[in-house]
């Protein structure tokens, strides 16, 4: 079996703003991101793309073992930024006064970086 070679993929998500999920089989649903991995271009995603995950008890690192439930990555290309305003838009990039590239919502210019 021959290695894939991965994309190289812009990521302009970053940690805590809300996405969602414009197609797999998590398709609507919005959710908080908790990390961002670029070189894989995958986010994890709070509650979008639930597995099942077996995990064996263990005493001395007070694992308790069963069948355990948690996100597992999704695509960048399968989610969309959501605008407290608009709703799920692509980014644009401008270029503050003081010389900061901040993220701007499409259609209505409202800011996605903290100042």
């Amino acid at each position: 079996m021959a290695a894939v070679a991965i994309q190289k993929v812009a990521v302009e998500i970053k940690k805590n703003d809300t996405v969602k999920v414009i197609s797999g089989r998590d398709r609507g649903k919005q959710g908080r991101v908790l990390s961002v991995q670029p070189d894989r271009a995958r986010l994890l995603v709070e509650h979008v793309n639930m597995v099942k995950q077996h995990t064996r008890r263990n005493p001395a690192r007070q694992i308790k073992g069963g069948i355990a439930e948690r996100e597992a990555p999704i695509a960048v290309g399968n989610v969309m930024i959501v605008c407290p305003s608009c709703g799920p838009v692509r980014i644009a990039h401008h270029i503050a006064p003081d010389g900061r590239k901040t993220r701007v919502c499409r259609k209505c210019g409202n800011t996605f970086d903290r100042k």
